[in-house]
């Protein structure tokens, strides 16, 4: 991966989008979209203090020299359908109210990012928007219910699951919020093991994925794949260990990854 997602906040910002067209009004359209002020003009754009510039020209030596001008002035730069003079790419976006899924390809294929944002728009119930606003307004509750963080998130993550009571592919799922509230529980806590049948990800159970992707901390075994470890979540603790060792205890979940040919002795 040689890009870091981020949602960049627009709301009343200032953003530069130069050129004429489709491809500049598409990129007029997604600010106005996200809330920004779209200026058409670079050294305007630079004078009340823009940070994104989208560049449209289809002059090729035009794109380049304003793309250099909004780049030593500080500004973030995205040249259509020239990645290379781009700082930044725009991903397909799927949005259920405030869940937005960003599918990009760094700007290698529009059309891959595009075809898979459709297959999740119809994976994706528009109830999505109702459970996510509801878990937001029932933030505060969620701390006073659970002021341990690690315990928060573990609850969380139980009623999330596929086929749990808040399950986000289940239509039906905003409505049991408050049930949920009333008796929600933490998620399992301790070590589990899991031993790895080959180097390819997808042959985890989904047990297995479950418990690794809500690890607090992954401990693995020389040997483990790193396509195995991007499964686990972004922020657990991971542990290198020796061959056959057991990790020191911590709270929360703990995975132990083993390599295929070794287990628990």
């Amino acid at each position: 991966m040689d890009s870091l997602p981020l949602f960049h906040r627009l709301t009343g910002q200032p953003v530069i989008v130069l050129g004429h067209g489709a491809a500049a009004e598409a990129k007029a359209r997604l600010v106005r979209r996200a809330g920004g002020d779209v200026i058409a003009e670079l050294q305007d754009g630079i004078d009340r203090g823009a940070r994104l510039a989208f560049i449209a020209h289809d002059d090729a030596g035009a794109a380049e020299a304003d793309a250099i001008r909004a780049r030593c002035a500080g500004l973030l730069v995205n040249v259509v359908d020239r990645p290379a003079l781009c700082d930044f790419t725009t991903p397909s976006l799927l949005e259920r109210g405030p869940v937005l899924v960003a599918v990009g390809t760094g700007g290698v294929s529009a059309g891959l990012a595009k075809a898979l944002r459709l297959r999740l728009e119809a994976l994706l119930p528009p109830s999505l928007d109702a459970l996510a606003r509801g878990l937001g307004a029932m933030r505060e509750r969620l701390r006073a219910r659970f002021p341990d963080g690690g315990d928060r998130r573990r609850a969380l993550d139980l009623a999330l699951a596929a086929g749990g009571p808040l399950d986000p592919l289940d239509p039906q799922s905003a409505g049991r919020l408050e049930a949920w509230m009333g008796d929600a529980a933490v998620a399992r806590s301790g070590l589990v093991e899991i031993r790895l049948r080959s180097a390819d990800p997808d042959d985890l159970t989904l047990r297995e994925a479950r418990w690794l992707g809500s690890a607090d901390c992954v401990a693995f075994e020389p040997g483990v794949p790193d396509a195995v470890l991007l499964r686990a979540r972004a922020d657990a603790v991971q542990l290198r260990l020796p061959s056959g060792e057991i990790p020191p205890a911590r709270d929360g979940l703990v995975v132990v990854m083993r390599r295929p040919d070794t287990g628990l002795t």
